[in-house]
């Protein structure tokens, strides 16, 4: 009688969909995540008004902007703006710089990480001091002092981002390229005398896309609150596109009067901040090999 054979064990691919079906915060965070990417695409038509037209009647006589309620469901901003259709396309804004420069930034870091600990001898040691001379300067005055040499515009302040965000990546990619290139399968692949780039693509750039999927999600975060502080300290997005970070600028000498000018775009900042952190410490629960069912 032949022994019956032991259950297959479930594809990686798989536990890893289960532990992140199984983890609320992950799936909450990925919910809160499609509902603002959603707002930002449809912000055209979720919108009740244009988002810069100055409304006669959006301010009081005495010339102060008008509470949330009835045409205006956030009230106005000190110019008579809508600012529930402001916050909708500054989602807009920021989600563009968060995806572009998290992106870049991303990829930079893979490249420069990857090639940092492949590349033996001086150049690879070149690569990685400089990656910590960027490490020592501070990111967000470093950030300032970029935008404003050139002139900011979304796509410069993207640009901007890209250049300071890779540094950590790149440190992360290093130390697991390093391990990697230890293993047996690319000693293996070493030895009957595949390029280095052979290596690269089909040993090791498989195992780095957990990695770059959650620096992926975390990092937008990171960005979108990077890109906020440099549009409200004046060096970011520019008038007259919509920032979260512009409209808190805008409307700080409000904040005893109108407290709703600031605490609406706080509360679009701190959601999207929430949710891609919530998805992107899901997803690295769900994609570590070490983690069980």
């Amino acid at each position: 009688m032949t022994a019956a054979l032991p259950p297959a064990r479930p594809k990686r691919r798989n536990r890893s969909l289960t532990r992140f079906r199984r983890n609320p915060a992950a799936l909450l965070g990925l919910a809160v995540c499609i509902l603002i990417v959603l707002a930002a695409l449809l912000a055209p038509y979720l919108s009740p008004h244009d988002p810069d037209f100055q409304f006669p009647e959006g301010l009081t006589l005495e010339g102060a902007p008008l509470p949330p309620g009835g045409t205006y469901p956030l009230g106005t901003d000190l110019l008579g703006r809508d600012l529930f259709s402001r916050i909708l396309w500054g989602a807009r804004a920021s989600l563009t710089v968060g995806f572009v420069a998290n992106g870049a930034a991303v990829l930079i870091g893979l490249f420069v990480g990857a090639l940092g600990a492949l590349t033996r001898g001086w150049v690879g040691v070149v690569i990685m001091r400089f990656t910590d001379v960027m490490l020592a300067f501070p990111v967000l005055l470093l950030a300032i002092a970029l935008t404003a040499i050139l002139k900011p515009s979304l796509w410069i302040v993207a640009l901007v981002i890209a250049l300071i965000n890779w540094v950590p990546i790149a440190r992360v990619v290093y130390s697991e390229v390093a391990a990697l290139r230890e293993r047996e399968f690319v000693e293996a692949a070493n030895a009957v005398g595949a390029s280095g780039g052979r290596i690269l693509i089909r040993h090791i750039l498989p195992h780095l896309v957990p990695t770059a999927l959650v620096w992926g999600s975390l990092g937008v975060s990171t960005t979108v609150l990077l890109e906020a502080t440099l549009s409200f300290l004046g060096v970011g997005v520019q008038p007259p596109t919509p920032s979260w970070g512009g409209i808190i600028n805008e409307s700080q000498s409000y904040l005893n009067t109108a407290p709703w000018l600031v605490l609406a775009p706080g509360a679009a900042i701190l959601l999207t901040s929430l949710g891609f952190n919530l998805l992107g410490e899901g997803l690295r629960d769900a994609l570590d090999p070490k983690g069980g069912l």
